[in-house]
């Protein structure tokens, strides 16, 4: 074996470990938004977390890479390669699949305990056709528009987090908020049901993370790969102190959820940049993201009276926005930052980049959303919110203690297995014998 074929397996072997990483990424975002919601709803997570990654990876198979990746048509989509034809790079269209999905699944936990499972699927396959990967033609196919301007996002504080928040803020506010959320001027705190569960989740995503920065160097560089896993360590770790210590000082005590939360939200704030900032300013992006995740999840529930159960808007939107301007502030490796003398030019561009971004996802979802209510309502009605979507959607039970608790409530109590058992039985015989 020559050393460039000794080069180019080691360089697949870490993009498929990447790929790997990101795809275990999913149970992460599914142990986070079951956790951080009732019990009545886990089941229903757990389903739209696989649904998403079988259908999203599926649907960008067919049409998604093409658009993304495919010869450019004036550096806005992409026009070849449908179902692969001609591909010949199948490791990085996997890695990108997963990445696709990750854009689709962030929707999934603003949307949480709500949502008709079917208006769910339908906005994911939307999302991983057309919409992200026309954001990601833009700024990753190599000859986007947006590319053109220097735009800077090395694994996707924009192109998945911004997006995929993005099309959470709008979905959410259209399906409303959950029963109860409200009441006047009042905001109810909904707590979830296990945050030991999503802390599990919140070590999976970090866990993660190492591959989606990491191999987003596209090759094991001895001289890249380190920088970028520490630079992603480095911001986490910030995210969690400065969101702990700032609710212990705007409130009094260390929230937990947010405190979990503020991990993502420093890995959020440092992918953009992961590859271009130094050590102390990954240390500095996370810290600032952190503050952000606090204030904006108290703006987005009290302000704009949007319901995001999992804080998934503040922690991708906000912070991936912040993690994008970093870059124009903190770019040490192109020496385009405005704090080391490269001027305003750079942080000017990633701003027109958010804007763009911004404007085509939430005109794109509320435009596809406004499209899929006339097939399928977007919210289950008001007595299967109640009993809770578990029942309703898939007519079973999380955990099993629920079955002794909500029995005899209604008959759509009966879990699945419950009704496939007594089919052909003599329903008045088992009355008597009762």
């Amino acid at each position: 074996m020559t050393v460039e074929a000794l080069e180019m397996s080691i360089n697949l072997v870490w993009i498929m470990l990447g790929a790997i990483l990101v795809f275990f990424m999913h149970a992460g975002f599914a142990m986070v938004e079951a956790g951080f919601t009732r019990s009545k709803n886990a089941v229903n997570i757990l389903m739209k977390n696989f649904l998403t990654i079988s259908i999203g990876g599926i649907v960008y198979f067919i049409g998604g890479y093409a658009i993304m990746f495919g010869d450019t048509a004036g550096g806005f989509i992409g026009t070849s390669g449908f179902a692969l034809q001609g591909v010949d790079d199948i490791a990085f269209f996997v890695f990108q699949a997963m990445f696709a999905a990750t854009c689709a699944t962030i929707i999934s936990g603003a949307v949480a305990e709500r949502t008709n499972i079917m208006a769910y699927m339908a906005i994911v396959v939307v999302m991983t056709l057309f919409i992200y990967p026309v954001v990601g033609h833009w700024i990753w196919q190599g000859d986007g528009w947006i590319t053109a301007l220097g735009f800077v996002d090395f694994a996707g504080s924009t192109v998945v987090h911004l997006t995929g928040a993005v099309g959470a803020l709008v979905a959410a506010a259209m399906i409303g908020p959950r029963l109860g959320k409200y009441a006047g001027k009042h905001v109810n705190v909904i707590p979830g049901h296990s945050i030991p569960l999503g802390a599990l989740g919140v070590f999976i995503l970090w866990l993660g993370w190492f591959g989606f920065n990491g191999a987003s160097t596209l090759a094991a560089d001895p001289a890249l790969v380190p920088t970028v896993i520490a630079n992603t360590f480095l911001s986490a770790s910030a995210g969690i102190i400065a969101t702990a210590f700032y609710t212990k000082f705007r409130y009094g005590h260390i929230d937990g959820s947010l405190t979990l939360n503020g991990a993502l939200a420093g890995l959020v704030g440092i992918t953009a940049g992961a590859a271009n900032l130094s050590l102390v300013g990954s240390i500095i992006a996370g810290l600032v993201a952190g503050i952000i995740l606090v204030e904006g999840v108290r703006f987005i529930e009290w302000k704009l009276k949007v319901d995001d159960p999992v804080g998934a808007v503040a922690v991708h939107g906000l912070c991936g926005v912040w993690g994008t301007l970093a870059v124009g502030l903190f770019d040490v490796a192109g020496g385009g930052g405005l704090f080391y003398g490269g001027g305003a030019t750079l942080l000017g561009v990633q701003a027109i980049g958010i804007l763009a971004v911004v404007a085509w996802t939430g005109i794109t979802v509320a435009l596809s959303l406004s499209l899929i209510k006339v097939f399928v309502p977007l919210r289950v009605s008001r007595e299967e919110e109640i009993e809770g979507l578990d029942i309703s959607e898939h007519g079973s039970h999380a955990y099993e203690f629920q079955q002794d608790v909500f029995k005899g409530v209604s008959s759509k109590s009966d879990t699945f297995a419950q009704r496939l058992t007594s089919l052909g039985t003599n329903t008045k015989v088992q009355e008597k014998q009762t």
